[in-house]
């Protein structure tokens, strides 16, 4: 019971703005996710607010008062309870800037070893170039690979015309396929308990410790770096992720110290691969375009200085948008 109205007014009338407010967050972005704080807040403002509707229902004045708690209550109720699908939006900036980065942050953990693998499969690579020139022919991905450094860094530094001359658009395209199937591939071999994402990350990194030892033994270390780090510094890290959502996949799978049944385990990361190997696709995409229209061509054309002063600045810009891009969305939740 209600004895001094204005009293009561000042002491609960702040909960009730507050979950004015937080209603009004959720309703105007369907795709605002509560943190656990946050929900329990929600719970405990909307018990209050109901418990003081009960109390200004035995006082006789307020009318007005008591019509929006109710409708207050009512949306509170609605939102508590609401069991319907979230509705799909295209939404490219947010995905980009807010949740592909920090899908990739709440599974740094599986990226760390997705690097890991692959670091590991380069050293061997390197390891067999060393001790094993003759493992060239088994260890390169490409025929064009096959053929001695020098050589073939002094044909590329006097090609006279554009080889690529109107056919740029269709080799990036086939780029784009290329690498969009390797990176999927590693997200479905996930389904192998992470065996054959494992699998596919080390003989990547063996294929990258071999040419880049071909290479460097060859002296031709400055024509490495201005061939591969425009594109390379996207489209490497691209299938690093992609590897990583495989493993988060595989983990998914397996269980391990999580004692959720498999359907919960699967729901709960099935919107994390999707931002994942999507936010892969928008990389591939970008290194593909830079593959066919600026690595292909090296000095006099393009300058190596150029190149890799461009590589290193992506580099730089991917970090910062994985590492930064949509961190304060992380603290509101944390």
């Amino acid at each position: 019971m209600i004895i001094d109205i204005e009293r009561f007014l000042r002491q609960e009338k702040p909960y009730w703005v507050e979950l004015e407010k937080l209603l009004e967050t959720l309703e105007s972005d369907t795709f605002h996710t509560l943190s656990l704080n946050e929900a329990r807040r929600l719970h405990y403002l909307y018990q209050r607010t109901s418990a003081d509707l009960a109390k200004l229902r035995t006082f006789s004045s307020k009318p007005d008062l008591r019509q929006y708690l109710e409708v207050l209550v009512g949306h509170a109720y609605s939102q508590i309870h609401e069991n319907r699908a979230r509705p799909l939006r295209l939404a490219p900036f947010t995905f980009l800037l807010r949740w592909f980065p920090q899908a990739f942050r709440r599974h740094v953990n599986a990226f760390y070893l997705s690097l890991a693998i692959t670091a590991s499969g380069a050293l061997f690579g390197v390891g067999a170039m060393l001790l094993d020139p003759g493992s060239k022919e088994v260890l390169m991905p490409f025929s064009h690979l096959m053929q001695d450094p020098r050589e073939r860094v002094a044909q590329e530094e006097n090609v006279k015309e554009d080889r690529l001359h109107g056919s740029k658009a269709q080799f990036a395209a086939f780029l784009m396929q290329h690498n969009t199937k390797i990176a999927i591939l590693a997200l479905a071999l996930g389904m192998t308990w992470g065996v054959g994402t494992i699998l596919l990350l080390f003989t990547n990194g063996v294929m990258l410790g071999a040419v880049a030892t071909d290479y460097l033994v060859a002296g031709k270390g400055l024509f490495l770096m201005g061939w591969l780090l425009p594109h390379g510094v996207v489209e490497i890290p691209a299938i690093l992720i992609a590897g990583q959502a495989g493993l988060v996949l595989a983990r998914g799978l397996i269980g391990h110290g999580d004692r959720a049944n498999l359907r919960i385990r699967m729901r709960n990361i099935s919107e994390d691969l999707v931002c994942l190997i999507f936010g892969v696709g928008a990389l591939l995409v970008w290194a593909g375009l830079i593959e066919a229209f600026l690595s292909q061509y090296h000095e006099p054309v393009l300058p190596y200085a150029f190149k890799i002063a461009l590589g290193l600045s992506e580099w730089i810009l991917l970090l910062l948008w994985l590492v930064w891009c949509g961190r304060e969305k992380d603290a509101q939740h944390a």
